[in-house]
């Protein structure tokens, strides 16, 4: 096998991972293209997706180069999603159980396994953003075929990709370093992008926005106001559009006064912005269900200490730093802090984002830097503001930023969080039906070709800022699911390019990709683009031919899930049996 290419440079304007996390080395960065530029697999995109089709390929002994825009890998998980998006724990296992085992493992060693940071990580499913980049790095490290390059630029016009018979040839990206255009040739290429950029210049049709209900019958399709945990209600039309769900930035926040940094007001504040949070805080206003439960007498209560400047008593209201984002807890007196789906306002910045998909890198930089700035003078706003109440803004400043996560990005993620981009249209177009039961009790379609288990709800956030008479903003939703598979057809493009695969840019429609879009299923969906763009090389075929038996042969030889059944353990020697039995509903 071939040996891992490993590159020092010096380093100059961004910083390497190595900076930040302890790390002995960097990826390549500014030493212009490597003297060998052909590869079994060009992956585009060091998300976590990326990274594990990068090791399940190595893993399989195939050569494969990760093309990374940024000077850092890891995607969210490395910038601040450290609460893992997953609701049965189990129903998705291979590399991404590895990754929790991984982070487990970390705090063990490092604290001792009665510490309250091993207690805190949860199983390794809660970790700080520093600490999934070192495990990221470790996979890539225990990955000797594998070679990242950071500060790689691919932008998604045509004329970037070699194209012919049908299948893409090569490569060129720009070196953000020296400006240099560099070319690198591939046998099979995947697009890991949260934006899906490689699919967008490889000529794949892919969707955009919303649905209707009209058009597949989904629950929360199209145009939607709904109470959180409550019914759907005045507003809803259920149209679609060309509308997309609001990014924000996954923070990393801390209330513990030795780590904890102030939270500046930044260069362009728009106090404007945030003024509507006044009248929520003072008199409880906020989405959810419990507010058409409130009775006369409740109300009355409510405005007698409005009046008196205390805070109201609403049942379910987000109290303090709560009203600005939603925290769960990491190790190390860190939380993970996303926007807060009770909340009129919080770090989602909707519609401002709509473009983003589709547009250029010097756009989406701008609204990169535009979003860092709404959300840190949305918490500047909450601890300063006079118009505030002085117990409301006490209780947010008790918070700020970890000091030691992003030290060289004034603490702040360094990646916005890219909730939904394009949507690819493959053989098969995932949709809410999939993840819902057939029927009361049941589970949901039981797919052949299934290449993972998954589950999360059918979970969408806002696409429209505040309107005046709305119980909520439009599209910010979520429904119930069930453990559900995920087939092979989603991540295959409805097109005649041969050697291409979309894990992250997955089809779906809006609501379908609302459960798909969470890390763990795209790193199993990685996982499995990075095993069968490793079989289709070995045996020098269409993505089309490839066996889908043999596919999922070699998954599960890899403990990937293909179906949960509950009890049912990738550790049984009857696993790959009772796998494939369960597939097929027996």
């Amino acid at each position: 096998m071939p040996t891992t290419r490993r590159h020092f440079l010096k380093v100059s304007g961004l910083s390497g991972i190595a900076l930040t996390t302890g790390l002995p080395e960097l990826y390549a960065q500014a030493t212009g293209p490597l003297a060998e530029t052909d590869y079994d697999l060009i992956i585009v995109g060091a998300t976590p997706g990326g990274i594990m089709a990068a090791v399940s390929a190595s893993r399989l002994g195939k050569k494969s180069l990760i093309l990374e825009r940024t000077a850092y890998i890891g995607g969210l998980p490395a910038n601040g999603l450290g609460a893992t998006d997953i609701a049965t724990r189990g129903a998705t296992g291979g590399l991404f159980l590895e990754f929790v085992q991984r982070i487990k493992a970390y705090y063990v060693e490092k604290y001792g396994a009665d510490s309250q940071q091993v207690t805190d990580c949860a199983n390794g499913y809660h970790f700080e953003p520093s600490v999934a980049a070192k495990i990221f790095d470790s996979f890539l490290k225990d990955s000797p075929n594998a070679t990242v390059l950071t500060m790689r630029q691919f932008d998604f016009e045509p004329e970037n990709l070699t194209i012919e018979k049908n299948r893409i040839r090569g490569i060129r990206v720009m070196n953000r370093n020296t400006k240099k255009t560099e070319t690198y040739q591939g046998r099979f290429f995947i697009d890991a992008t949260y934006e899906g950029d490689l699919i967008a210049a490889a000529g794949v049709p892919f969707f955009l926005g919303r649905e209707g209900k009209s058009e597949y019958n989904e629950v929360g399709a199209g145009r939607v106001y709904k109470y959180w945990a409550g019914p759907e209600s005045e507003g809803s039309t259920f149209q679609g559009d060309n509308a997309v769900q609001s990014y924000n930035y996954r923070l990393c926040v801390t209330n513990d006064s030795k780590i904890r940094v102030k939270i500046q007001k930044p260069a362009r504040y728009n106090r404007e912005e945030y003024v509507s949070l006044i009248n929520d805080v003072k008199t409880g206003t906020y989405t959810g269900v419990a507010m058409t439960k409130l009775t006369d007498d409740q109300k009355a209560e409510i405005q007698r200490k409005t009046k008196a400047g205390v805070s109201p008593d609403v049942p379910g209201m987000p109290k303090g730093i709560a009203w600005l984002t939603n925290m769960v807890k990491l190790p190390n007196g860190k939380n993970d802090g996303n926007n807060q789906h009770h909340a009129f306002i919080s770090t989602d910045l909707p519609e401002e984002n709509w473009p983003y998909p589709t547009s250029g890198w010097e756009w989406r930089d701008r609204f990169a830097q535009r979003l860092r700035e709404y959300t840190e003078g949305l918490f500047y706003f909450a601890q300063n503001d006079p118009a505030l109440p002085d117990w409301f803004r006490k209780e947010c400043a008790e918070w700020g930023w970890a000091k030691d996560e992003y030290t060289d990005n004034g603490n702040f993620p360094r990646q916005l969080y890219v909730r939904e981009g394009r949507r690819m249209k493959g053989k098969y177009v995932f949709k809410a039906q999939d993840a819902q039961p057939v029927k009361p009790g049941g589970r949901p379609p039981l797919h052949a070709d299934s290449i993972t288990a998954s589950h999360y709800a059918l979970d969408s956030h806002a696409v429209r800022k505040r309107e005046a008479g709305k119980i909520h903003l439009d599209g910010f939703i979520s429904y119930p699911s069930a453990v559900y598979t995920v087939p092979f057809r989603v991540i295959v493009p409805d097109s005649p390019l041969e050697n291409l695969l979309a894990p992250v840019p997955a089809s779906a429609t809006h609501i379908g990709f609302s459960t798909l879009r969470m890390e763990p299923c795209w790193m199993a969906l990685g996982q499995a683009a990075g095993t069968a763009a490793a079989l289709c090389v070995q045996k020098s075929q269409s993505v089309h031919a490839l066996s889908v038996p043999d596919l999922q042969k070699s998954l599960l030889q890899q403990k990937a899930i293909l179906v949960y059944e509950k009890g049912l353990s990738a550790s049984d020697p009857n696993f790959e049996a009772n796998q494939l039995a369960a597939l097929q509903g027996k």
